[in-house]
């Protein structure tokens, strides 16, 4: 296939040897803007139409050209970039109703920085893709549908904005009618009257651009507004309560019926940090992810509570991310100007993420686009007068260490740096001390076993905002670390052999690290890999200790927070009681506590108990105050159901927020523990 694409891709710059480009200027795009016509101002026939543009890409990823329509609806005119597949499609979507909703007519990718002519036409019958005036394929496609209810975008398609176009075009031209062989052979030898006339819709051309818009080019015919990529995307919509998404990864086939499951809205530990307490307005500001009624979408959630008065306020709906995979969480961070920063995740490399800042210091109403691209697991962390020191994962062949920086306004980034990739990647949970110093603990995943074993834990930090990395007893690191034999190595759990899931990365007066995890003897559900147990590594200052905090939960992706309260007095929250789901991730929500530096440990109190559904994933939130100190969901660990979000104060005492609110704020329920009573607060 390759073979036969490249020579017709030969083929074609031969053909175009005499139409080289296009007459004239043309219309830039910088992949943050694009144009569109809104759906009252065009009408395009279903069953009947062609479109045509000349196009010069300045770089290779999928971007789009012409379309109607969300992804997969409507039609694009597009390039696709894939593994497997680097082509040029003409989609349509012909039967909306059926099983093969879409299909489309491709052809090979065209070289960057190089004019090339498109045309797609369908007509009821088939799908076909025209290239410098040469068909180059055609595909059989059954109409079954009255109508296209679209708006028509020029370079973009909604929801992905890692897919607008980067370079020029000119002469975009709409038909409601099938062009033939001639028609387009005219339209690239770019002729444009005559029988060309017939039928033309619409027209844009870089001699009728306008200060906000491409006016149009055909008597009558409707003008394309400029709009920007943060419109595209971004939703900045109030929700009427608080639900979280509920999210399930890799069926079992026991009776557990997966290897994790349940309310996943402060999912996962590698995403930090989900809450922040901002004092110059004394209210904690929190994210999370969020779902419709259905369960059918993750939204990217933002709100806060206020401290002053006891209400939460409604939150904002940031955008939906168009999956229910809770990978794709988001997570918060305040800068030293009061703006409030959402970092956008996505699971791997197949969707974009995106960094959003708010349009006015502690403010959720709105949102600006600031940076989109890739990322997964992000970290970030904002020292003020310096910017954003971003930990973060990025997927190239397996989970490495990523890390960026901005500058103090965050509008420039530098380019990822890699920090440790050795045997199949890893995963990581990093902290920050005093505004100093950023410390990052993470396993290895064993060569050629699999994401499902992880073992070991490393530890390196830096004092320099990311410039220079070293171990713990100040020996400077060779970054990228690149071999599981190296000096930043705490623990060796390989030879055991023992997973490790490390949950939490604190540390104490002097900036020693501790970090928390849970030891277990395998990934599959049950009591098989008993005991799950909780432990601290500790650095001593002198050595690193190994601490059992006498803590068994029964699941590894239990997951609760460290709270380090003095050098001495160190309180664990989090879902170490067995729940209504056995061997399901989370249960009930106790508190422990340590007042002699980990050598002992007392259970301080049961938080939850008698719940229907296990409570999982506690995270605290940066600049805990004592009445937001716990930020967690709860949801059914073996079947989809509803999701709700919890919080909890210092003493222990746990808070619903509401799933239904009328007004712009509302009281939290208290939940007690003596059957699971709710109340509100003050009642």
């Amino acid at each position: 296939m390759q073979i036969l694409w490249l020579h017709l891709i030969v083929a074609l710059l031969t053909a175009g040897a005499a139409v080289a480009a296009p007459a004239g200027d043309s219309i830039f795009f910088d992949g943050r803007t694009y144009y569109e016509v809104p759906q009252a101002e065009i009408s395009v026939t279903p069953s009947n139409f062609s479109v045509s543009c000349w196009v010069k890409t300045t770089v290779t990823n999928s971007q789009i050209f012409l379309n109607m329509g969300e992804a997969g609806t409507g039609f694009t005119l597009y390039r696709y970039n894939v593994p497997g597949e680097n082509s040029v499609r003409m989609l349509v979507e012909h039967n909306p109703a059926g099983t093969t909703k879409y299909l489309s007519a491709k052809g090979p990718a065209t070289p960057t920085n190089v004019w090339f002519h498109y045309a797609g036409t369908y007509d009821g019958a088939a799908i076909r893709l025209y290239t410098n005036g040469v068909l180059c394929a055609a595909t059989p496609a059954a109409v079954n549908r009255s109508a296209l209810p679209y708006a028509l975008q020029i370079g973009a398609v909604p929801n992905f904005p890692d897919r607008m176009m980067r370079g020029e075009m000119e002469d975009v031209r709409i038909w409601n009618r099938a062009l033939t062989v001639g028609d387009v052979a005219a339209v690239y030898a770019q002729e444009s009257g005559g029988a060309l006339t017939n039928s033309l819709i619409a027209r844009w051309t870089a001699e009728h651009i306008g200060d906000a818009s491409l006016v149009s080019a055909v008597a009558g015919g409707p003008d394309a507004l400029r709009k920007d990529q943060a419109q595209l995307l971004l939703m900045n919509t109030k929700m009427d309560g608080f639900r979280g998404i509920w999210y399930y990864n890799q069926p079992s086939g026991d009776e557990y019926v997966y290897k994790y499951s349940g309310g996943m809205g402060t999912y996962c530990a590698k995403h930090i940090p989900f809450a922040w307490y901002a004092p110059e307005t004394n209210r904690t500001f929190f994210c999370y992810g969020g779902t419709d009624t259905n369960n059918s979408t993750l939204f990217h959630m933002v709100s806060y509570f206020d401290h002053a008065t006891g209400r939460v306020a409604k939150p904002t709906c940031l955008l939906d991310k168009r999956t229910d995979d809770a990978h794709d969480n988001p997570v918060i961070n305040l800068d030293d100007q009061g703006y409030i920063w959402i970092f956008s995740s996505s699971h791997g490399t197949a969707r974009p993420s995106y960094i959003s800042r708010s349009v006015r210091p502690y403010d959720i109403d709105q949102f600006q686009l600031m940076w989109s691209g890739n990322f997964s697991y992000p970290q970030p962390m904002y020292y003020p007068g310096k910017g954003f020191l971003f930990i973060h994962t990025w997927y190239v062949a397996g989970r490495g260490n990523y890390m960026m920086t901005s500058n103090p306004e965050g509008t420039l980034w530098t380019q990822r740096r890699e920090l440790a990739y050795f045997e199949d990647g890893h995963y990581q949970i990093s902290g920050v001390w005093n505004g100093v110093k950023t410390g990052i603990a993470f396993n290895m995943h064993p060569a050629g076993k699999g994401l499902n074993y992880r073992t070991n834990i490393y530890y390196m930090e830096s004092d320099d905002f990311g410039t220079t990395w070293r171990n713990v007893e100040g020996t400077l690191l060779d970054i990228p670390l690149k071999s599981k034999t190296n000096p930043a190595l705490v623990f060796e759990y390989e030879s055991w052999p023992r997973n490790v899931y490390i949950k939490d990365t604190r540390f104490d007066s002097q900036g020693h690290p501790l970090i928390l995890f849970v030891l277990s003897k395998g990934y599959e559900s049950g009591p098989v890999n008993d005991p799950r147990e909780w432990r601290i590594a500790r650095w001593t200052g002198a050595s690193w200790t190994n601490l059992f905090t006498g803590i068994v939960s029964d699941n590894n992706y239990d997951t609760g927070s460290l709270y380090i309260e003095s050098d001495t007095r160190w309180t664990i929250i989090g879902p170490t009681r067995g729940g209504p789901q056995a061997y399901n991730p989370g249960g009930e929500i106790a508190m422990w506590r340590t007042d002699d530096a980990g050598a002992t440990w007392r259970h301080v109190r049961e938080m939850t108990n008698r719940s229907a559904m296990n409570h999982t994933y506690v995270r605290r939130p940066v600049n805990a105050h004592p009445d937001f100190y716990g930020f967690w969901a709860d949801g059914h660990g073996r079947q989809p159901s509803e999701s709700r979000l919890h919080f909890c104060d210092k003493a222990g005492t746990v808070y619903r927020l509401p799933q239904a609110m009328t007004g712009d704020s509302a009281l939290p329920e208290r939940v007690h523990v003596t059957g699971g009573t709710v109340l509100k607060i003050g009642e």
